[in-house]
């Protein structure tokens, strides 16, 4: 993975008004709070954080998130308090809007209603700075105590919209496709983690049976034509995180990372981290890595840009306003 980059194009990315639109917060507590709950547990600098760190397999990357997550989220306290870090991160690198999702199984873990995490989160960010909270959904949590929490959802004040977690080999119920409809009716945003270690049926199916608006990775659409096709046709998103998908051995090499293809058949796309705690990225190092791998110019990472304001969940009047400045830095550039 090249993310050695020009200085001009460094701080052509430095200066870019950004989004993020795909951020587990479980997974993005920032390392050094983390390791400062417990000194000399984890090392100053783990070695997954290495550029070229590859993990072995999903299993080996979910052991290093729990031993670190668990150890930090035992309240919504704690879930404000990783939020306004992060955002205090962000906002130096010149990101101005954030959606961020939390894991539905906490609420049972820790027995803490979801509208208090929500809430928390919300109330971490400034009053410069835009966040909007999703709700993560395994395919098959529509259970015991969680089937009451997934029923009331819709009615919360505050959640922003619904995101499909967990395995994606795993099969779509009937209650997940009910869930998203009440969801959109409310007036809430759906999502689904489709593609990222499938092919193009799981893409495909989150689009057919949930009809998301947004699909987090999504790159596995590539291996049908017709499939990206449509996708740029009907301008559905897909939120990609190109570090985390060289990291999981999802892609072979960042070189032959999909994202290439996608924007040159004019599918529209984001850029974010998905999980920083655990791959030590930068949003500067996920626009650097288009750059120095992918040959992405100057237009398109503000074009990438551009998309997540696009998309976001703001008024069209600060929507415009950003978007005129990333087109000016472009001029400039």
């Amino acid at each position: 993975m090249n993310t050695r980059i020009r200085p001009e194009t460094a701080e052509f990315i430095r200066r870019l008004p950004k989004t993020e639109t795909h951020l587990h917060i479980e997974a993005a507590v920032p390392y050094r709070m983390v390791a400062g709950l417990r000194p000399g547990k984890f090392p100053e600098t783990p070695d997954f954080w290495h550029e070229d760190f590859r993990f072995g397999s999903f299993q080996e990357f979910e052991d290093n998130l729990f031993a670190l997550a668990l150890d930090w989220y035992t309240s919504a306290e704690r879930y404000h308090e990783a939020a306004r870090a992060v955002i205090e991160e962000l906002r130096a690198e010149n990101v101005r809007y954030l959606e961020t999702s939390f894991h539905i199984g906490i609420i049972e873990h820790l027995g803490v209603p979801g509208e208090e995490i929500v809430q928390a989160i919300r109330e971490a960010a400034p009053p410069d700075f835009e966040v909007r909270v999703f709700m993560g959904i395994w395919r098959d949590h529509y259970q015991g105590a969680l089937k009451g929490v997934i029923d009331d959802m819709p009615n919360w004040r505050g959640l922003a919209g619904v995101d499909i977690h967990g395995s994606e080999e795993k099969p779509l119920e009937e209650w997940n496709a009910r869930a998203w409809a009440e969801a959109r009716q409310a007036g809430k945003l759906t999502k689904a983690h489709a593609g990222e270690f499938t092919g193009p049926g799981s893409v495909r199916e989150v689009l057919d049976f949930l009809r998301v608006e947004r699909v987090e990775h999504g790159i596995g659409a590539t291996a049908d034509p017709q499939l990206v096709a449509r996708l740029a046709r009907d301008g559905v998103t897909l939120d990609v995180c190109p570090i985390s998908n060289y990291k999981l051995r999802a892609v072979e090499s960042m070189e032959a990372h999909p994202i290439r293809a996608l924007v040159d058949a004019g599918v529209r796309c984001t850029l974010s981290r998905d999980d920083p705690t655990v791959f030590g990225n930068t949003l500067r190092q996920e626009y650097a890595a288009l750059a120095g791998s992918l040959g992405f110019t100057h237009a398109e990472l503000a074009a990438i840009a551009r998309n997540g304001f696009e998309v976001a969940l703001l008024p069209d009047e600060v929507k415009r306003r950003n978007i005129e400045e990333i087109d000016a830095v472009l001029a400039e550039s």
